[in-house]
């Protein structure tokens, strides 16, 4: 018989492996199965098409966005209204007073020093809007 038992006398087999395991083809697997998730989700959110009548009335409910514009003089306008420095925190009161989105948009000339546009954000927080957000230019392509 051609059978060996293994060392005999204490002698170990140094470098020597009993099995080894091939990742290969669950690698291969995974990233099927994660292309197929990938090209399928975006599928499953679509909703239904539905071809929506036309209506010549406006929409209700519809809230103006509200500006507040920094000039390089440092002159102030909500809307174009002008507003005093010292009464900004009144007038942003009484505009967002019954109004259910508290959302300020601040436009500030570039030339402008970074701390009198902080110093006006300050104040439209201090005033209670929540949310206030900065209009920019896009950037020009060359």
């Amino acid at each position: 018989m051609a059978f060996n038992a293994g060392p005999t006398d204490g002698e170990r087999r140094i470098g020597t492996s009993l099995a080894e395991i091939n990742i290969i083809p669950l690698v291969d697997v995974v990233l099927v199965l994660l292309l197929i998730f990938m090209l399928t989700a975006p599928m499953m959110y679509r909703g239904i098409d539905v071809n929506l009548p036309r209506a010549a009335a406006k929409p209700t409910a519809v809230e103006e966005r509200m500006v507040l514009t920094i000039t390089k003089e440092r002159t102030l306008y909500l809307n174009e209204k002008r507003v005093a420095a010292g009464s900004l925190d009144a007038s942003l009161r009484a505009a967002f007073g019954n109004r259910t989105d508290k959302t300020l948009y601040l436009k500030a000339d570039s030339g402008l020093a970074y701390g009198a546009v902080i110093e006006t954000m300050d104040q439209v927080r201090r005033a209670g809007i929540e949310r206030l957000g900065m209009v920019t230019e896009p950037a020009r392509e060359r």
